[in-house]
């Protein structure tokens, strides 16, 4: 079994997601692809420090200790669709309008003159009046994904590969070892898993149009 969002069963849906991959982000990648502009995907990942479970092959059902789940890693991320590098921006308390502002400039800094597109979607702190104001000056596109659509953004992808390498089925005892683990696995990663990201980042985005949608 799998999960999509309720409303992505739609056919309606299901065409204007359609739509939007082929008519904004596949001649947007092409671009990327040729050198003419930087395309990154955006979006914030939430991590509790807790236990994160995983699945192991044994006789005896395995327990991990858990942590009381009180203080999270907040880490919004932009990952380039070429170079599969990210740029962060992390707190301990919640990411808002002003974080996103703040990662824009760094991207915009470490990026230079090329145009830059970024791909997210519509949650309220990044659709605001200010973050697209603020994009606006600095000279980015912001181009917001269709509702109900995280398949189409590949940095959702990359979240999930995240949290099999450095979180599912390990204990980590204090919080400052559990954000030092992501940190550390967000900076090595493209080096550690250059094919495992090349494989995993592709280009490819999932269609609900012809797939079996079950209705209980």
């Amino acid at each position: 079994m799998g999960a999509i969002p309720g409303r992505a069963a739609d056919p309606d849906k299901q065409e204007e997601q359609e739509s939007f991959r082929q008519r904004e982000l596949e001649p947007r990648l092409a671009e990327a692809r040729e050198g003419k502009r930087v395309m990154l995907f955006m979006d914030a990942a939430h991590f509790v420090h807790g236990a994160f479970l995983g699945m192991v092959w044994c006789f005896a059902r395995v327990f991990i200790p858990s942590p009381s789940g009180r203080k999270r890693f907040n880490v919004l991320g932009a990952l380039n669709a070429v170079s599969k590098e990210v740029l962060t921006l992390t707190n301990e308390t919640y990411i808002n309008a002003q974080s996103v502002c703040l990662l824009l400039l760094q991207i915009v800094l470490y990026y230079g003159s090329k145009p830059i597109t970024i791909v997210l979607d519509n949650a309220r702190y990044q659709k605001c009046a200010l973050v697209q104001c603020f994009a606006a000056d600095l000279g980015i596109e912001l181009l917001f994904l269709p509702s109900y659509s995280p398949q189409l953004n590949l940095i959702e992808r990359y979240w999930r590969f995240l949290r099999k390498k450095c979180l599912y089925s390990r204990f980590y005892p204090d919080f400052k070892k559990f954000r030092t683990a992501i940190q550390r696995c967000i900076t090595f990663a493209p080096y550690e898993y250059p094919d495992d990201l090349e494989s995993l980042l592709t280009w490819k985005f999932q269609s609900f149009k012809k797939v079996h949608i079950s209705a209980a």
